[in-house]
């Protein structure tokens, strides 16, 4: 499959900027993954697509304030630390900018001394390893010193950071919100529990491979970035009882979504306890273990996320439902409007 039959025409100004301030406020489009119908409603009327006994699947993740305004200690040339992955204690994989001006042994410091970082290393690719120095605890530091890391396509400052993290979360160490969840509320989750729809929560750290655009050509020829994930025993055999008693499975979100997917396809449709780093590439073509449904946000034209999506339905409705948003004017990516995809007649049968 060729890349570019996942391209779509996205004016800038559909780009949103800004959240919305009702979290729940976002309009919701629904489409019918067999005929391609979408009909337009908005957020708060997720409930009336939901059934008792479904499984909502939500993951918990934290956006970490990863990224650090700091100066050489030497020179006092600014330099912007991107936190990506911690490697041991203290340490973590970053990316630098201007990486060409930190070598190994540079020092930087962050929030005059209170968080100093000494370049351990250096990778092919140009990252750079540091082991940060700090008197404390390393993320109340981060949480004082840090700023969201938010997508590169949001060039508004975000004025209040806790609108870039969903209410639910809770595990540290995303590089991204997983942006479907930002809809929600504790009030409208709370009128979902109370229509009997199970809610379980998963772990999965977005990483900023997210964002990168799908170099290949064709399809296959892609290699998907890796992300961490972890899911506890409770949760797997919530999610495996509520399918065994016919509910259907739900994940908000396309993290919610391959995480699922990563177990489930591996332990013959069953969701098992159990942590690791998944590279599964879903793409038209993909056989679902145990995903029934999908509430999402709309993605970036020929990203490895509408590849996900049309693997639900088809290339042919997505785009087509694309289109209509386009019209419509809905918001898109990360501060966007939503999309439910609705569970298969033939899945429920």
């Amino acid at each position: 499959m060729d890349v570019k039959d996942f391209d779509f025409d996205l004016p800038d100004n559909l780009i949103a900027q800004t959240p919305l301030l009702d979290r729940t406020a976002s309009r919701l489009m629904v489409l019918d993954p067999e005929t391609g119908e979408v009909e337009h409603r908005h957020f708060s009327n997720l409930l009336d697509e939901l059934e008792s006994g479904d499984m909502l699947v939500l993951n918990d993740t934290r956006v970490l304030p990863a990224r650090l305004m700091g100066v050489k200690e030497d020179t006092g040339a600014m330099i912007e630390v991107l936190l990506l992955k911690q490697t041991a204690d203290d340490e973590w994989e970053t990316l630098a900018k201007p990486a060409k001006r930190v070598k190994l042994g540079t020092i930087v410091t962050f929030g005059d001394g209170r968080l100093k970082a000494e370049c351990t290393g250096i990778s092919e690719q140009g990252g750079r390893t540091f082991k940060f120095i700090y008197d404390g605890i390393f993320y109340e530091i981060l949480d004082e010193l840090g700023q969201m890391p938010l997508p590169p396509y949001i060039t508004e400052t975000l004025e209040d950071q806790a609108r870039y993290q969903t209410v639910f979360a809770k595990e540290r160490g995303s590089a991204a919100a997983p942006t479907a969840g930002l809809h929600f509320t504790d009030e409208i989750l709370e009128s979902i529990r109370n229509k009997g729809v199970n809610i379980a929560f998963i772990t999965l750290h977005v990483g900023l491979g997210t964002f990168r655009p799908v170099s290949a050509d064709t399809i296959e020829d892609h290699t998907m970035h890796s992300e961490y994930y972890h899911v506890t025993e409770q949760t797997a055999d919530a999610i495996n009882e509520a399918k065994a008693q016919g509910g259907r499975v739900i994940a908000v979100g396309t993290t919610s979504a391959r995480t699922l997917e990563t177990i489930a396809s591996e332990n013959g449709g069953k969701i098992v306890p159990s942590s690791g780093w998944t590279s599964i590439f879903i793409y038209p073509g993909y056989e679902f273990s145990i995903l029934d449904g999908l509430l999402t946000n709309f993605h970036l034209p020929k990203s490895t996320l509408i590849m996900l999506i049309s693997a639900l339905t088809t290339k042919e409705h997505i785009l087509a439902a694309y289109n209509r948003a386009v019209a419509e004017k809905y918001r898109f990516f990360s501060f966007g409007d939503a999309m439910f995809i609705k569970p298969s007649q033939r899945k429920e049968s």
